[in-house]
């Protein structure tokens, strides 16, 4: 009785019927992909990308349905294409696009009974064996007497599609030819591009904003202009290097094939607790201090060290990379020095100790005495208002991208907030995420705006670790994550570059130029600088804390620099479309623990040449050895059928070989590491 009463009780407290919203539509399209969080964000892509969208469809019963992309362009434009079944009995439906414009981008996903498909799977069955024969051709001339009759179909479909009825259900024709006509190239094509379809429904929307195509592509090159033309003079100081200076080492950046040029801080630098070399806390009169301790007497993030020129040399510094092709990243680092002008006119804007002092920046064992970090918390508006003058200042100066020092360690929401009110205005302005960081964190930061970010790139060595690595980028994170694969950084100098040798340092670089659309050098890495300070991960005799200048035109003489091979690399990548993509890298297997084998394939109809474009990668990640395997490869990943054997030719060498499924190859650590292969098949 007890039990009666509290199902009564349930029965009454459910909502009326007409308070009922259905979740679904007639036909279920479920599990939109691509989406962020639920949809809690847009995804992201970028001009030229090729997308793969995906979604579950099925209706109740056996009869089949038919699955559309509809896909609304920044302009307005309406675009549709069919999908189809990843495997038979998943109910995953999938299609890919290329999008060729910037800007929001709308997909929906269309669900229909496919009733004419229907109705020939049974025809096909029940006609030749002699069931309900008159019958089946009644139902089949009705569809397409049915499709004859709507207006909105082209004149010529709707008279195909009236002769077609008539055909099926005239007397005195033989079954065996009316049957013929169900599949007449013509009607099937007309039928192709116009389903009969019944019960149509359709996805809610998702938003994708696709960037300019530099938001995910590029090779990038870092430098120091202070120690571009610097010179030590006779009493030990230095003179400075400046951006006349720096502009001379341009040419030689952009005939490497870089696209980018970023510049660590160039605002004034703090003299409180400034570092000495290698980060000592005994500072000379001539050390010039880390240019991340931002903030002097002389300005703070809007202001230009004095030793570097004003404005109008900056001006000049961005009009000459322009002209050569490269664009300028700027640095923007959201701390200060103990001297910048907002401690005194902010000190809100700091965190206050019990005794007195301002916190100063720890990464335990790390100490940054010279730098105060932003307390966000105080008066978010106030710096909210700051840092989006900031960054306005630079973008009118002709600044479009920006590499965002340790964004981790500030809010989340401040970073969305900025981006979007960047954007907003800006949109061709480039956030790379400097977020070497938890997973979930690092991630997070691509999804509220971030176009690009640094990665665990470095730490990645060995082949697994690396076809881990690779596979999580271009499966797990593409609608959100933008990979940046930078090989070394003032911070980064890992023990695999300490003690590889050259052969370690070509080996990171092809990984990192092949494997993702962009990837960094930070200046040095072409002269195989490999000393480390003791006892940490950095160079020694840091460039972070005091002038650097090199003889790269003199090691390059010497036959004594790796840029001949970078360039190489960069030329490589400009020629080979399926490069400019992150979501085709497929990992292939060999049976050796250190050859690491991948392949980058691009379809035809996406590369703007009329022809496929498939890459092969080989690569021998152990620098100390010469390795002899077999590698193993799915050749359907790259447009070959299985069996047919096909041409590979080594980009670097020129070497042609004809390779099947199954090939051997030897890779010697120290002469040649690796091979870049094109394919070239009947299909490829």
């Amino acid at each position: 009785m007890a039990k009666t009463a509290a199902n009564r009780d349930l029965v009454n407290q459910a909502p009326p019927a007409s308070d009922f919203v259905a979740r679904v539509g007639r036909i279920p399209v479920l599990d939109l992909s691509p989406q962020v969080s639920d949809n809690l964000w847009p995804t992201r892509s970028f001009v030229g990308e090729v997308v793969p969208f995906a979604a579950t469809a099925f209706r109740e019963g056996h009869d089949l349905i038919g699955v559309t992309l509809l896909l609304r362009a920044p302009d307005g434009s309406l675009r549709s294409r069919p999908m189809t079944l990843s495997a038979a009995g998943t109910d995953r439906w999938t299609a890919e696009a290329q999008l060729d414009k910037p800007g929001t981008w709308e997909y929906r996903v269309g669900a229909y009974a496919d009733d004419w498909n229907t109705w020939r799977h049974n025809a096909v069955i029940k006609i030749p064996a002699g069931i309900d024969v008159e019958l089946m051709f009644l139902i089949g001339s009705g569809l397409l007497t049915a499709a004859a009759a709507d207006t909105g179909r082209p004149v010529a479909e709707r008279r195909l599609f009236r002769a077609a009825a008539k055909k099926l259900v005239t007397a005195g024709l033989p079954v065996a030819d009316r049957l013929l006509a169900i599949d007449e190239p013509k009607l099937a094509k007309a039928i192709a591009l116009h389903p009969l379809a019944g019960l149509e429904t359709v996805s809610e929307p998702r938003t994708i904003i696709v960037e300019r195509q530099r938001a995910a592509v590029g090779s990038w090159y870092e430098f120091f202009p202070r120690s571009e033309g610097a010179k030590k003079l006779a009493n030990g100081s230095w003179k400075s290097g400046t951006f006349r200076t720096a502009a001379k080492r341009l040419p030689a950046v952009a005939a490497m094939g870089f696209d980018v040029l970023y510049l660590p801080p160039i605002h004034p630098i703090g003299s409180a607790f400034r570092k000495g070399p290698n980060n000592s806390l005994i500072v000379g009169p001539f050390d010039p201090g880390s240019p991340w301790a931002i903030g002097s007497a002389d300005g703070g993030h809007d202001a230009i060290h004095p030793d570097l020129g004003t404005e109008a040399d900056f001006s000049y510094f961005l009009n000459r990379a322009r002209k050569l092709g490269l664009e300028v990243a700027l640095d923007f680092a959201l701390q200060a020095s103990p001297d910048h002008p907002w401690v005194t006119s902010h000190p809100e804007w700091f965190t206050t100790l019990p005794d007195g002092s301002i916190a100063y920046a720890e990464n335990p064992p790390k100490k940054y005495q010279d730098i105060y970090p932003i307390n966000f918390d105080n008066d978010p508006a106030g710096i909210r208002a700051e840092a989006l003058r900031v960054l306005t200042h630079w973008i009118d100066l002709g600044v479009k991208i920006f590499r965002v020092d340790n964004p981790h360690t500030k809010p989340l929401d401040f970073w969305e907030w900025l981006i979007a009110e960047v954007n907003a205005a800006h949109p061709d302005v480039i956030f790379l995420a400097e977020a070497f960081t938890r997973p979930a964190l690092m991630q997070a930061l691509g999804k509220v705006g971030f176009q690009q970010s640094y990665t665990y790139f470095t730490w990645r060595n060995t082949k697994i670790e690396l076809e881990e690595f690779f596979d999580g980028l271009a499966r797990q994170t593409p609608d959100f994550l933008r990979p940046n694969l930078f090989v070394n950084t003032p911070d980064i100098l890992t023990e695999f570059l300490q003690f590889g040798g050259p052969a370690a340092f070509k080996i990171r670089a092809a990984l990192a130029a092949l494997a993702s659309p962009s990837w960094g050098v930070y200046a040095g890495f072409e002269l195989y600088e490999s000393v480390a300070r003791p006892g940490a991960e950095e160079n020694i005799d840091n460039e972070k804390y005091e002038y650097r200048p090199r003889s790269f035109a003199k090691a390059e003489e010497l036959g004594q620099s790796l840029a001949p091979f970078i360039t190489q690399l960069n030329e490589i990548r400009r020629a080979h479309p399926a490069l400019g993509q992150l979501r085709n890298l497929d990992i292939h297997a060999s049976d050796d623990d250190s050859i690491l084998v991948f392949s980058k394939y691009l379809d035809a109809a996406y590369t703007g040449t009329g022809e496929a474009d498939a890459l092969l990668v080989v690569v021998n990640v152990d620098p100390h050895s010469v390795r002899e395997t077999v590698v193993h490869l799915d050749v359907t990943r790259f447009g070959i059928p299985v069996g047919e054997p096909f041409e590979v030719t080594d980009l670097l060498t020129g070497t042609t070989w004809t390779w099947t499924a199954d090939n051997f190859v030897r890779l010697d650590a120290f002469t040649q590491p690796l091979h870049i292969l094109h394919v070239k098949g009947r299909s490829a």
